[in-house]
């Protein structure tokens, strides 16, 4: 996600903004404009009191184009999407852990180059680790108490099934009641350069909300591989890996002492490659506490087509499995961004979430209504009668899923886990709105009667008031799934109100 003429091109859009965005504020040459900017509604939209009455619509939403208050609101809408750049940069604790978690980032991966010589990763973009592939400096142990009170995590490391060798950890809570086991969730990167750093944001909110998480770098990608032993790569050089290595993924997680992963044995690409040498992690560690048949997979950008395919597939070509154990997704930016993934179509199966954003990678502000379909995921699993949600957030870019600083995003809050009822949000804004429906549609879907989560499920996805003014102004988000009573809950624009 990060090369040099990304960061020229993100510095050119910063300077235009800032230009666009005093001119807008402080009155230029066309007083209507100025008027108009001044004139923006800040509350957008407002609740009624009875729940059956229509919402009050704000200004904003309801500004026709072309006007002088379309394009003012507009202005605002974009100043969201670059929040966290100045929001985090004026944050002296930050810019310190920041820094520091970099160079300590940095110094880790030379010793495991220097140390262990079967990596192959020093030329993945990301492989340090340092620089933006930090991610948010307070995720890391030094940095958060949430690792001595909340979580364990416990790094891995394992063959794909065509020889790379792949890095990752396990998450899981803290001090586990004895025979206690719960639901999990796999987290699958974005593509270009996006390590699983950048993801740890979900696998704490998850693992403080009672699952199991797997993050871990795609052949190509962070600290894996840049390529098997007869030189097939990954990333965006090989894109089938955001499908066949989620699969590899799959199963290491189900592997067990007595069932190890086989891609490590002796015998297979891997092994065969490293000449046996690479010392890997046979099986995976929290093997105890997983509910074998509750997994939920998430992806963002390239990796949510990923799971958008993997979901679908009848075909299962996995080794732990006689079909495909996946029971939810969640798709980051979005939900099937393409019709097929290493020759595999999108097939509706499963419940399923998309959640986007107004902007994309390089936010510019949008001159004329964006004419994107955001929400053609969920018109093809409404087609095929699967429960669906999408979630549109206002202001929202390409990296307000994945936190890599400095590119542009909404304001997003270092270190925060949100409260699942969304009674505690903090200071971010699209991050938390991702947290809050990420949760709320796994709780549905994976969680058992007397479970953290379970009883509100229903009620946190259809709490529309909580997030409605982060609502999208141009994309409409929608919902069509069941609730535990399966009652259908149906609604085309839940920014205008559901009745």
């Amino acid at each position: 996600m990060l090369t040099p003429n990304i960061m020229r091109s993100a510095q050119l859009i910063l300077l235009c903004t800032f230009v666009a965005l005093t001119t807008a504020a402080c009155g230029g040459s066309d007083s209507k404009l100025s008027h108009a900017a001044a004139d923006v509604d800040p509350t957008d939209p407002t609740d009624p009191t009875d729940p059956t009455d229509p919402v009050t619509i704000s200004k904003c939403r309801a500004a026709e184009f072309p006007s002088a208050l379309w394009t003012a609101c507009e202005l605002k809408n974009y100043g969201i999407a670059l929040g966290s750049i100045v929001g985090n940069l004026v944050k002296a604790d930050f810019v310190l852990k920041y820094t520091l978690q970099s160079t300590a980032n940095l110094t880790e991966f030379t010793w495991r180059t220097l140390t262990d010589i079967h990596w192959d990763s020093v030329t993945n973009l990301c492989g340090t680790m340092a620089g933006p592939c930090v991610g948010d400096p307070l995720r890391y142990p030094i940095n958060n108490p949430w690792y001595d009170n909340v979580g364990t995590v416990t790094p891995v490391n394992f063959y794909d099934k065509e020889g790379a060798r792949l890095s990752g950890r396990v998450w899981a809570p803290k001090n586990p009641p004895v025979g206690k086991t719960y639901p999990a969730v796999i987290i699958l990167n974005g593509s270009v350069q996006a390590p699983e750093t950048l993801y740890w944001w979900a696998a704490q909110l998850l693992v403080q909300n009672g699952y199991l998480v797997m993050t871990f770098d795609p052949r190509g990608q962070g600290r894996s591989d840049t390529r098997t032993p007869d030189f097939k790569f990954g990333s965006n050089l090989n894109p089938v890996v955001f499908r066949r290595n989620l699969i590899d993924a799959i199963d290491f997680f189900y592997s067990t002492p007595t069932a190890l992963y086989p891609h490590n044995l002796s015998g297979a690409a891997g092994p065969i490659g490293d000449s046996n040498r690479a010392k890997t992690t046979s099986y995976n560690p929290i093997y105890q506490l997983l509910d074998r048949d509750r997994l939920g997979i998430a992806g963002h950008s390239l990796g949510a087509t990923g799971v958008s395919v993997v979901q679908g597939e009848s075909d299962w070509q996995g080794t732990m499995h006689t079909s495909n154990p996946v029971k939810a997704m969640v798709a980051w930016d979005n939900l099937m961004l393409s019709d097929n993934l290493d020759g595999v179509p999108v097939v509706p199966r499963i419940p399923s979430m998309g959640q986007s954003g107004d902007y994309f990678l390089l936010p510019a502000p949008h001159l004329t209504p964006p004419s994107d379909n955001k929400n053609a995921g969920f018109d093809l699993w409404q087609e095929n009668s699967v429960d669906s949600y999408q979630i549109n957030i206002r202001g929202a870019t390409h990296f307000d899923w994945s936190l890599i600083y400095p590119l542009p995003s909404s304001n997003w809050e270092p270190g925060k886990i949100i409260a699942a009822d969304g009674s505690d949000n903090g200071a971010g804004w699209a991050n938390p709105v991702a947290q809050y429906y990420t949760l709320a549609w796994f709780d549905r879907y994976l969680k058992l009667p007397g479970e953290q989560g379970y009883a509100d499920a229903d009620s946190r996805l259809l709490n529309d008031r909580i997030f409605r003014d982060r609502l999208s102004w141009y994309h409409p988000s929608k919902r069509a799934f069941k609730n535990r009573n399966d009652k259908l809950q149906s609604c085309e624009n839940i920014a205008l109100g559901c009745q």
